[in-house]
């Protein structure tokens, strides 16, 4: 027996084909909300606007691919069912779309998959088996049950069908910003980032534009780039990453050709430049977005795209576990150099902790942990080290904090910018 997967209804989209997809989604997916940023408008030098899909349903864009691609099973096909693996957003989509189709859904997640997102997919009515430590073995149990079965296995990225859904991410931004410059979009399989590009440049085609799609990529996860340059997918080693959501080793066959096609430029952050624009986003914008969601966003603080005119930012996701956005949250508060470890040499004798502590909070800081060290290499009988984890607003502020120290007669060296 053989996977079975659902049949391309298009071989290369068209105009249409994105509208009728959208008019399939009408009472599905919803349209999400387009913001303006005067602060990210500000550092990039051009008016930028947010495409909210972090409010969409089931909390990212998937349920737009799920959805197109499901409808189009003929009831021979939908009675048997259909299986995805997924360690998050499209698992949701998935059993979103099917729910509502009335479509039995099975969705295999990683033992390890987020406690949210298991109990999300389960709310929208899917059977769901935790199985194997990683994806890969994951998707494996998945593909081997859907053959057994003799049901649908619905990919992640991979279908034009899946494309297509997608792709209406970027309609809705035509329809909302006419005038729009640039659209800015996370890179992982590729499924997003090739239906928006596609829809876009047929637009272009049909309304003489030049709108502009650039695609941005965890540089621990970045396949895109050694594959345009070789003409075809490239397997690659990805390393762990915080954008887990876009961590893919290898793009796919029908996304990596539209992008090929139809892409800009393709882009890559760090894990710090990634961090920040998840804080700058809840600080400024108000807005809960998972790493592999703040790519785009990172790509602009960081100078990475430097783009003139009107640009849209796609928000491709905002489910994250609140224990990773803590931890993501003070990653970003170390990268921005919010929370700094600061070491003061002092001679052992009653006071000199109030003393420095005094300093510091007269100085508009806080002070957050003491580590308080009588022996160690370089130290004198007579001295201690002081490792005082700060918090400050900012660069400026901590070379004000340490200024203020040397004022008081102590000798302060910043140790690093803390992530906890």
């Amino acid at each position: 027996m053989t996977l079975n997967l659902p049949k391309p209804s298009v071989v290369s989209p068209t105009l249409e084909d994105f509208i009728q997809a959208e008019s399939n989604l009408a009472g599905v997916s919803k349209l999400t909300p387009l913001l303006s940023s005067s602060y990210l408008s500000e550092v990039g030098g051009g008016q930028v606007f947010l495409k909210a899909e972090n409010m969409q349903r089931t909390g990212a864009y998937k349920v737009r691919g799920g959805y197109n691609v499901l409808s189009k099973l003929s009831p021979a096909e939908r009675k048997k069912g259909v299986v995805a693996a997924s360690a998050g957003n499209h698992a949701q989509g998935v059993a979103l779309a099917s729910a509502k189709l009335g479509i039995k859904a099975t969705i295999f997640m990683p033992i390890g998959a987020s406690l949210p997102k298991v109990q999300a997919t389960r709310g929208y009515g899917a059977e769901v088996v935790l199985v194997g430590e990683t994806f890969a073995e994951c998707l494996k149990a998945a593909q081997e049950f859907a053959i057994k079965k003799g049901a649908m296995f619905i990919p992640p990225f991979d279908h034009i069908d899946v494309v297509i859904g997608q792709g209406t991410v970027g309609l809705e931004i035509i329809e909302q910003l006419p005038e729009v410059d640039n659209i800015v979009v996370a890179l992982g399989g590729g499924g997003l980032g090739a239906g928006v590009a596609a829809f876009v440049k047929l637009y272009n085609q049909a309304n003489k534009r030049k709108i502009k799609v650039y695609g941005v990529q965890s540089e621990h996860a970045a396949a895109y780039p050694p594959s345009l340059k070789a003409g075809k997918p490239v397997e690659i080693q990805t390393t762990p990453t915080i954008a887990d959501g876009i961590s893919v080793s290898k793009p796919g066959k029908v996304p990596f050709e539209l992008i090929r096609k139809n892409i800009d430029k393709v882009v890559t952050v760090s894990e710090n430049e990634i961090a920040k624009a998840i804080l700058v986003l809840l600080e400024r914008s108000k807005q809960v977005v998972e790493p592999a969601g703040a790519v785009g966003v990172a790509a602009i603080l960081a100078g990475k795209l430097k783009l003139k005119g009107k640009t849209v930012v796609i928000l491709s996701g905002g489910n994250m576990d609140p224990l990773l956005l803590q931890r993501v949250v003070r990653h970003g508060l170390a990268a921005a150099e919010r929370y700094t470890t600061i070491s003061v040499m002092l001679p052992d004798r009653p006071g000199q902790l109030a003393l420095t502590a005094e300093v510091i909070a007269k100085a508009n800081a806080n002070v957050v942990e003491v580590l308080h060290t009588r022996h160690g290499l370089g130290l004198k009988i007579s001295e201690v080290e002081l490792n005082l984890s700060v918090e400050t607003s900012g660069h400026e502020h901590t070379l004000e904090v340490v200024k203020a120290l040397k004022a008081a007669g102590l000798k302060p060296r910043i140790i690093e910018a803390r992530e906890d």
